[in-house]
């Protein structure tokens, strides 16, 4: 019984990493396909604009919760954390990857003035990007710990098969949209308190 409580830390982490980073990764989602209205062009500004604006405060705090999950998991059940992280670590790599570059990008969005449409442009698309292969990566993971691809042991499982099969891909695919959806309530909400 007592062994199984850090097992509740490890979901709450990873429901919360869910929920608040979801938020942050379907904001990078609308920059790369933001909606538009009458006067499209004004609309794309202003609804990147507004997602930089909203996920600002909070924009890569939320991989503190990714971090205690990993914290827990690694001191609580090496066996198992050494078996996951072995045979996954293709999806695990894109994943750090991704948090990477989505904050390099993040931090020189800034540096750009509206001027330099190409420089804003290219690390607009690598901010989104890396929003969308993100949760997706990290969705496989999942999916493939779920449909036990992950035998014991020290990269046991196959490295690809594990993570590239249909339900870790359906994983992935229902990661991204719940977290574009996710931001779409958040910064829906956002908007109407500016307004």
């Amino acid at each position: 019984m007592l062994a199984d409580v850090p097992m509740v830390f490890i979901l709450v982490g990873i429901a919360a990493y869910t929920v608040l980073s979801g938020a942050d990764f379907g904001a990078g989602l609308w920059t790369l396909v933001p909606g538009g209205g009458s006067g499209l062009q004004a609309s794309v500004a202003a609804t990147r604009d507004h997602t930089r604006h909203a996920i600002g405060p909070v924009w890569e705090a939320n991989h503190v919760w990714l971090i205690f999950v990993l914290t827990v998991a690694w001191t609580c059940y090496p066996g198992a954390f050494g078996s996951i992280v072995s045979t996954l670590a293709i999806p695990l790599l894109i994943a750090a990857i991704g948090i990477i570059f989505r904050g390099t990008a993040y931090a020189l969005r800034s540096q750009f003035s509206r001027d330099e449409e190409h420089g804003v442009r290219l690390v607009e698309y690598l901010f989104a990007l890396s929003s969308v292969l993100t949760p997706f990566a990290l969705a496989t993971v999942i999916g493939a710990i779920a449909t036990g691809r992950v035998p014991v042991g020290n990269a046991r499982g196959d490295l690809v098969t594990s993570w590239l099969n249909p339900v870790s891909v359906l994983a992935g695919v229902l990661a991204v949209a719940f977290s574009g959806y996710l931001a779409a309530v958040y910064l829906a909400a956002d908007a109407q308190r500016l307004t």
